[in-house]
């Protein structure tokens, strides 16, 4: 009995010890994992993988841009290392802009375009007024200037877009356009009864690649009047964007007015039932089509998610834009006349393009560029910066945190 005793103890004790090593174990191996990195977060190239937050779409306070920025990966091409490539800057812009736009010119010349000296296109539906070619002229090397005109024999230099580029098209209903833009303004749609902003956006929208200033021209960056650019580029940007075999970069990726646009989604839908040839294996649907995290707008989009790529920052390939899928679903947009009888933007046009047709690898976020229209940001933690902008700031305004759909693209695509 004494013996079985003892045996009892001894065995208590063993498990008592074991439970300890196990538990002295697990202590350590937490201890040792809190100070290492986590696996899931490490990706090449020194920035973190993106995890989304755990409710809404804004990243205050865990905004990659918050990261040290390195730049982007692959080759880069400084001043005179490498001949320019076939690009331009691309404005759309009128006289009274003339101050905004110098203003966009002297940030831009200033931290890239004075390395590099690519040449300025101005487009207008407009003769260009004397004042605004002169001073335009002084502030970069190499400047052009076309115009939209409405008058036969208009006087002036420069291009003459077609007419019925700008103008509204003959199948567009007058009548319907006025009960529409009543509709619109009832539901508080930005600019419903301006006739030249939905022109623009048509225009932007499937018209300008086609511009005669541009027939042989490839690659173009957006600028738009009265934007910053804050931080110091010294690389070509459509080097990179080509040997790189990118097709279209952006800096912020925000919701859109889902009252502006409620029948874009139907009719990209009819359309792609009409050509599922031209879905690309590598497409963005999930982000195009995502309802998680604002499914009041999905709802109203008829199953559209709004995001897009703010389009007043936009370098692009013009060749996609000319490419059969492309031309074909403007087509099929502009007949179905939302850009009149709605609101439809160049912006969420060109990002469900590019979402469908385009291989979403080909899309680049340009993180390292410090830009602003108000009232978003785009900056990154960059000694380039010169303190210029507060790093990992989306906005100034207010309440607008959430608008940020930076958070969907980086989960459903990628963040390069």
């Amino acid at each position: 009995m004494v013996l079985l005793q003892s045996h009892g103890v001894v065995r208590l004790i063993f498990a008592l010890l074991l439970l300890s090593s196990f538990l002295l174990i697990i202590y350590n191996f937490r201890s040792i994992s809190s100070r290492l990195p986590d696996l899931d977060d490490v990706v090449s190239g020194g920035h973190t993988k993106f995890r989304r937050p755990k409710t809404g779409g804004s990243l205050k306070g865990i905004d990659p841009l918050l990261e040290p920025e390195k730049g982007p990966s692959g080759k880069l091409y400084g001043p005179g290392e490498v001949n320019r490539t076939s690009a331009t800057i691309l404005s759309l812009v009128r006289n009274d802009e003339l101050e905004g736009m110098l203003q966009s010119m002297r940030d831009l010349e200033a931290t890239w375009n004075h390395k590099f000296n690519y040449p300025w296109t101005f487009i207008n539906d407009e003769p260009f007024s004397k004042e605004f070619i002169e001073r335009t002229s002084k502030e970069a090397k190499y400047t052009s200037y076309g115009w939209c005109s409405f008058f036969p024999g208009a006087g002036g230099g420069g291009e003459v877009i077609p007419k019925e580029d700008w103008e509204v098209p003959s199948w567009i209903n007058e009548d319907l356009i006025q009960e529409s833009s009543d509709l619109l303004t009832e539901n508080k749609v930005q600019y419903a009864t301006m006739r030249s902003y939905h022109q623009m956006c048509r225009w932007n929208s499937g018209k300008f690649y086609h511009h005669p200033a541009l027939k042989d021209i490839r690659w173009y960056w957006r600028v738009e009047p009265k934007v910053h650019f804050f931080c110091d580029i010294d690389y070509d940007v459509f080097r990179y964007m080509e040997d790189n075999d990118k097709l279209y970069g952006f800096v912020i990726n925000i919701y859109d007015s889902p009252d502006s646009i409620e029948t874009l989604w139907p009719q990209t839908l009819e359309f792609l039932a009409e050509h599922p040839e031209y879905l690309h294996p590598n497409n963005a649907m999930d982000w195009l089509s995502d309802s998680k995290n604002r499914p009041e707008h999905n709802h109203k989009a008829n199953g559209y998610s709004t995001c897009h790529f703010w389009s007043n920052f936009e370098i692009g390939d013009m060749n996609f834009w000319r490419s059969k899928p492309y031309e074909d679903y403007f087509e099929h947009l502009d007949r179905a006349g939302g850009f009149f009888y709605e609101r439809w933007g160049d912006a969420p046009v060109h990002s469900i393009g590019l979402g469908l047709f385009a291989d979403k690898d080909k899309i680049h976020w340009f993180r390292d560029i410090g830009y602003q229209h108000i009232p978003y940001f785009n900056c990154p933690s960059s000694p380039k910066c010169k303190q210029r902008c507060q790093a990992g700031r989306f906005t100034d305004g207010t309440g607008l945190d959430e608008e940020d759909c930076r958070a969907n693209w980086f989960e459903m695509a990628h963040m390069d």
